[in-house]
This record gives C-alpha cells, structure tokens and sequence, in this order.
C-alpha cells in the first residue's frame, strides 16, 4: 500500500514484490527492519536498495515474459530476483564474489532459476550475451559507456543513476530510437559508487 501511495502503479511491480520475501537478502542483525523503507548494508561497503527505489526501476524497466534483461550490479541478489519474475531469464554481473555466490545461493533456495550470475566489471556488459531488452545499472556512475549501449536492442531501455556535475545522483531512464537515447529524470537517488575491476576475496 505504501508503494502504490508513492506511485507505484504497475500490478506485476508490486507483485513481484510481494512474492520475494526481503528478509532472505538481509543480514540477520537488520531483520526487524527488513520491510522498512530504506537502504541496508549487506557488507562489502554495498547496500540493498530501499523498497522504493527497487519498484521504481523495475516498473521504468516496463519489463514483460519475453525480455533477456542485463543487470550491473548483483548486490544481494534482491533486485535479480523482482526482475526474474517478471522476464524471461537475468544475466546479472557482480565484481565482488563473496557477494555474488551469497546472492547465487539465495535466489537457489527461492527456486529461482532464470537468472545466469557472474563475477565480472560490470562497466564491460555482457558481450557474449548482447543485444539485451532491457539493462539495469544499481550504482551509481558518471556516465553510460559505449560497451553498455552497444549492447542494447532498439527500443530497448536502460535505467541507471547517473552522477551529474555537482555530484548529485539522478535516477535516469533511457530509450533508444533508431541508435539514439532519449533520456528522461526520475528522481534524485543516493546510490553506492560504480567501481571497475573484480574484488575476489
């Protein structure tokens, strides 16, 4: 309910959320604040996004059963497991291992399996793996790289919070046309930063 009053209007948005239990992607010490609105630390510096912002990307994404989506930035594994109800498989790339084996092992218990996770700089995308319905970036980055649009399909939608000149975050989605974007705000976020390079230990 609080989501729809914020604006969350997509019916498969809000399902998905509800059938993905937040509890499962969070550390035992935060449990009692598991469906509360906020970001909470998973370790590693990195957070799991507030309830929020997770429905409004994934609701911007306009996702639907035939989509081969692209996520940078596996995370807990959360948002890998919304976007993998709602399309046809996840191709979900982590830097950091200890989180995206974690994540692997959350999404197994779920019985979620359309989803292929690897340890990888996600700033590369997935050539093998290209073109992709719909690309999803969780941190924050100064600008989107030509690896990362070359990989889109036209039509195709990019969400991803941009970092502008004064250092503020926005939330952005972008869709290509005929092999160009047209770029629209969403609101201003706080996510943690883009690095590039893998961190295995």
């Amino acid at each position: 309910m609080e989501l729809r009053e914020s604006g969350i209007t997509d019916n498969n948005t809000l399902s998905a959320l509800e059938l993905i239990p937040r509890e499962k992607f969070i550390k035992d010490s935060f449990l009692d604040q598991a469906y509360e609105n906020i970001a909470l630390p998973i370790g590693d510096d990195q957070t799991i996004s507030q309830p929020y912002i997770v429905a409004l990307m994934t609701q911007n994404l306009d996702l639907n059963k035939s989509h081969k989506v692209l996520e940078l930035g596996t995370g807990s594994g959360y948002q890998t497991a919304i976007l993998a109800k709602l399309c046809r498989r996840v191709y979900s790339i982590e830097r950091i291992k200890k989180l995206q084996k974690k994540a692997e092992i959350i999404l197994k218990e779920l019985k979620i399996n359309n989803f292929v996770l690897k340890v990888d700089d996600g700033n590369k995308g997935w050539e093998e793996q290209k073109p992709f319905d719909r690309i999803i970036i969780t941190a924050a980055t100064n600008d989107l790289n030509n690896n990362i649009f070359s990989q889109i399909k036209d039509d195709g939608i990019i969400i991803a919070p941009i970092i502008e000149k004064n250092n503020k975050q926005v939330l952005k989605k972008f869709t290509k046309k005929n092999n160009k974007f047209i770029e629209k705000k969403l609101c201003d976020v706080s996510f943690v930063p883009n690095l590039k390079g893998i961190k295995n230990q």
